[in-house]
């Protein structure tokens, strides 16, 4: 498996100390330190679980699949930012982070050197940028099933949404079903199968037998081609649009998400949260918009999906924060409470799942 292992080092340089104060990753259990040196993946993992721990977090630092997908990169940068922002915030009594393990980051370098300079534009480099997300599929989705193998559930930071693909397919291999998947996206995800990227990875899952139920949500329906939609309703998939519910106003968001609970415990299928960020407006993106829903929207999405007995991980995706109109600095800045906030949204769901 190619990982980076989280240990103090690497936390430490997130972590900023405070006297008379207890932060978030101060808390938290590290991969690295779990364990003999030669100890498994598995063997750390479960470990981790027996030590208390219940959620893994993961990021993937990547943008080969967005700009495979004739997208925008920067989508790499999001894992630090969150790291940066999410490990210093309070524990308390409230959450105390103890339930957290922090894994560390697929390794991307070698992939990230080689798609550098591919220019999408040029019919051969896209093909090798496909390709390159393919190879990045083979090294996320191991991880994934052994995190959930392990009885963990995984909180995956992106990188770009074709990350869907292997994180469905890990949770599928490992529960041996296949998943339903909610998706905050304006986009489907659900192209042509057409080599790997950012906007094929539902329609990759379903291919492969790993995606049962599917719902997008917030689904733009002026960015989104005839022929995937097409797809979505003969392979018996749902969505609701951004102007259904946030435009046009035809029907009450907690009426949605009722469905859609419904839904998915009619399919007794294990379920995953995806979050694009390119859905929520006014944020630093792979494919930012400003006609997107408001963040605290979303925060009560995530909220509400996590409460749900059958879930089993939470994917956020596409924050870039170098394409903050303001620099970088502000982008990681927004990115990593953006980020921050959605997972505080799932966790205070998973605590108050019904039992």
């Amino acid at each position: 498996m190619t990982l980076v292992l989280a240990d103090k080092d690497y936390l430490g340089a997130y972590v900023h100390h405070r006297g008379g104060e207890a932060h978030q990753g101060e808390h938290w259990l590290l991969a690295a330190e779990l364990g003999p040196i030669t100890a498994s993946l598995s063997e750390r993992l479960i470990e981790g679980r027996q030590q208390g721990a219940r959620y893994v977090l993961l990021g993937i630092p990547e943008d080969i699949g967005p700009r495979a997908n004739l997208g925008r990169g920067g989508a790499e940068q999001g894992w630090g930012a969150f790291l940066a922002q999410f490990a210093n915030l309070q524990a308390n009594e409230l959450l105390g982070g103890e339930q957290l393990l922090l894994l560390g980051h697929i390794d991307t370098t070698e992939l990230l050197e080689q798609s550098q300079f591919l220019d999408p534009a040029d019919p051969e480099q896209l093909q090798a940028l496909r390709e390159h997300t393919a190879d990045l599929d083979q090294r996320v989705m191991p991880v994934i099933e052994t995190i959930v193998d392990a009885g963990l559930e995984p909180i995956v930071i992106g990188g770009g949404h074709n990350n869907a693909f292997p994180i469905l397919m890990g949770c599928s291999q490992a529960l041996d079903s296949p998943m339903a998947a909610v998706n905050l996206d304006p986009h489907s995800d659900f192209r042509a199968p057409e080599g790997r990227h950012s906007g094929n990875g539902f329609a990759y899952a379903h291919e492969q037998g790993a995606l049962g139920y599917y719902h997008v949500l917030g689904l733009h329906e002026q960015k989104n081609n005839q022929a995937s939609l097409i797809a979505l309703r003969q392979s018996g998939k749902h969505w609701t649009s951004l102007q259904q519910l946030w435009v046009r106003r035809e029907r009450p968001l907690h009426q949605v998400l009722e469905q859609i609970d419904n839904d998915v415990s009619a399919s007794t299928l294990p379920l995953g949260i995806e979050v694009d960020l390119d859905a929520i407006a006014a944020l630093a993106s792979s494919a930012e918009t400003v006609a997107g829903i408001p963040l605290m929207d979303a925060l009560h999405i995530v909220y509400a999906l996590a409460r749900h007995p059958a879930c089993r991980y939470l994917h956020l995706a596409e924050g870039a924060p170098e394409c903050h109109p303001a620099g970088l600095v502000a982008g990681r800045r927004q990115i990593g409470q953006a980020l921050s906030e959605l997972v505080l949204s799932y966790l205070n769901g998973r605590q108050r799942t019904p039992q």
